[in-house]
């Protein structure tokens, strides 16, 4: 199928970068939030990640006033906004009643074409699409921050959704630039199971004492060859992110690797939440 119009709710960290990449592969982009403030900063951080691309030499003058051009505030009503959309990509909080509701909603609202996609990192694909009414639409389709940046997309595909949906989300994905994987809809995914045995590892060595954040990153990126260290990623996705996500497998998977060590939900409680708070492993101040 063609998809030409993308809505994505959410107008955070990873909302604002899928609407980013959408009007830059030359899609008409809305970015919908509850708050205008959000949807009003989201829409100037784009602009400014364009701007830092051009000031590179990464991006055109022309590309970015292409992408500007495509990027618009969605109405504030979401089944308006939905309307007429080929694809949507949800990208709220990782709470399941709040993406279900949404789910409720686009179901009703979008064209029966229409894909309807989650950025979940971790919540279950198949719950959050028994809630369209559709779920053969549904497909889970996990951005890595940040989007613009970031070359990897995660499919999840349930056993209900169609193969169509697979292939087209498989689709747009290589036009916003990214190299896609497929995995089944099972707890953590791939990349959310595998990155987080990691981090909180990571996080235990620090409670340890073994080294500090610096070494255990430096070690992973010359040693392993990772392009950023587990902690600085932790600060990148955010504690409180980091957190959820354990506590949600540790429980779904009834596994001790899993279970967060008492130094992250101390920092949580702190408010050291990482680069969006100014503080986390590192200062971000």
């Amino acid at each position: 199928m063609d998809i030409q119009n993308v809505l994505v709710i959410g107008a955070g960290t990873m909302g604002h970068g899928i609407a980013h990449v959408a009007a830059s592969a030359g899609c008409r982009a809305w970015l919908y939030d509850v708050d205008a403030e959000v949807v009003a900063s989201g829409l100037s951080k784009v602009k400014a990640n364009l701007q830092k691309g051009v000031d590179r030499g990464k991006v055109t003058q022309d590309a970015m006033d292409a992408a500007l051009a495509n990027l618009a505030a969605a109405p504030t009503d979401l089944a308006e906004a939905a309307a007429e959309m080929d694809l949507v990509v949800e990208a709220v909080p990782e709470r399941m009643e709040l993406k279900q509701a949404i789910f409720g909603t686009l179901g009703a609202a979008c064209p029966e074409h229409a894909i309807l996609a989650s950025n979940t990192s971790s919540l279950p694909i198949t719950d959050i699409a028994q809630a369209s009414g559709r779920p053969s639409r549904v497909i889970g389709m996990h951005f890595f921050n940040p989007v613009h940046l970031m070359k990897l997309l995660e499919l999840v595909r349930t056993d209900e959704t169609a193969e169509e949906v697979v292939a087209a989300a498989q689709a747009i994905g290589e036009r916003f630039g990214k190299t896609c994987i497929v995995v089944k809809d099972s707890p953590g995914f791939a990349t959310s199971r595998l990155g987080l045995v990691l981090g909180l590892e990571a996080i235990r060595m620090v409670e340890e004492g073994v080294a500090s954040p610096q070494d255990i990153d430096t070690a992973l990126e010359l040693g392993y060859r990772h392009p950023m260290g587990p902690l600085k990623l932790t600060d990148l996705v955010g504690l409180d992110v980091r957190l959820g996500i354990a506590e949600h497998l540790a429980n779904v998977l009834d596994d001790r690797r899993f279970h967060p060590p008492a130094l992250l939900r101390e920092m949580v409680a702190e408010g050291k939440l990482g680069k969006k708070s100014g503080q986390g492993f590192y200062d971000w101040s």
